[in-house]
């Protein structure tokens, strides 16, 4: 029979420049990795197929609980690269037991934008970053799930630099 496994994750803290912003954060949302991909067609082919051709850019956003002049002058300057990370605990639930695995994202990030607010009478203001991201690193129960550095070519699976062989194509 089947071992049944659970992950959940309901929580994280953000940290801007290795200080933790515990409580100013409503949300964040972590870049996804999208893949370019070029079609390909060719006579003698019945069909056409795709292949990998690079990285979409890497984007999130921040939603703030409230204004924090602090952190927000930290994401007013578009010139300068902020070191965020995203931590959590993710909760492993298993037929018989729980445990707990550590989830980190680190990221390098560039502001976008420097949010206006939404007032409303007798409601938290709503604020929003956005950001764009040229490093990404996800690691789960201290394991290297992906890392990907777009300004050094860098690309790597479960540790496995899988773009290696390109760069020594390149030359770079």
């Amino acid at each position: 029979m089947p071992q049944i496994a659970i992950n959940r994750i309901t929580n994280a803290n953000v940290y801007v420049e290795g200080g933790s912003i515990l409580g100013q954060v409503k949300e964040i949302d972590v870049p996804e990795v999208k893949f370019m991909m070029s079609e390909h067609g060719a006579l003698g082919l019945v069909g056409k197929m795709e292949f990998f051709s690079g990285i979409d850019k890497m984007e999130g956003k921040v939603r703030w609980a409230s204004f924090y002049a602090d952190t927000m002058v930290k994401f007013a300057d578009p010139f300068k690269s902020l070191q965020i990370q995203v931590r959590s605990s993710m909760e492993n639930y298993g037929s018989s037991s729980m445990s707990r695995s550590p989830v980190v994202c680190h990221m390098t990030i560039q502001p976008k934008n420097f949010p206006g607010a939404n007032f409303k009478q007798h409601d938290n203001v709503e604020i929003e970053s956005s950001y764009g991201c040229t490093y990404y690193k996800l690691v789960v129960g201290g394991k290297e799930v992906v890392e990907i550095d777009v300004t050094a070519n860098i690309y790597k699976v479960n540790g496995v630099d899988i773009l290696a062989g390109y760069r020594a194509d390149i030359g770079g």
